[in-house]
């Protein structure tokens, strides 16, 4: 015969951060009711009666107190509250993203202006800005060249940028890395 569900209030599943009920492991707790009126130092089995007199759950908030600080919460709404605080910070933070542009010896006047236009557009919006350069066959004798191009795009975007990389070659590549100052 099957049992029918029922809702265990101690269950603590893998993502949860905060120990609640029987789970603290502290006898002496400093509690704290949901209004933030502080009840003080006390052993836990009289702030978890406390608690279930009140219809709710007994939450370690700083486990790392001595003794720990527990608060008296309704625990769902308590996740709830905190996982919306976390998505308002994420929403708060700029990520700063590596865009790359990639150049050619060879490369005509025309293309390397839209490049610069490209980057300075890039640096503006807050982002890195990485310059490759590839070499094929015979243009790894005028290596030369390619630095030399690369320190050009640093010139030109000057007042622009802080160099994160100076130019440099690895194998058949060189590369210049940029921020926004």
């Amino acid at each position: 015969m099957n049992k029918p569900y029922q809702r265990n209030n101690n269950f603590r599943g893998k993502k949860d951060l905060h120990k609640i009920n029987n789970f603290i492991s502290a006898a002496d707790v400093r509690v704290i009711l949901d209004d933030g009126e502080q009840l003080g130092v006390m052993k836990k089995n009289e702030a978890l009666d406390i608690a279930k007199g009140r219809g709710m759950d007994l939450v370690e908030i700083a486990p790392n107190n001595n003794p720990p600080v527990c608060k008296i919460v309704d625990y769902g709404k308590f996740k709830y509250q905190e996982q919306k605080k976390k998505n308002e910070a994420k929403k708060k933070q700029k990520v700063i993203e590596t865009k790359e542009l990639k150049i050619r010896p060879g490369t005509g006047e025309h293309d390397y202006q839209v490049k610069i236009r490209n980057a300075q557009k890039f640096l503006k919006e807050g982002n890195r800005v990485k310059f490759s350069l590839r070499f094929k066959g015979r243009e790894m004798e005028h290596s030369n060249l390619g630095i030399d191009m690369l320190k050009r795009v640093k010139t030109d975007l000057g007042e622009l940028i802080r160099v994160e990389m100076e130019p440099k070659i690895e194998g058949r590549q060189a590369f210049l890395v940029v921020a926004p100052k």
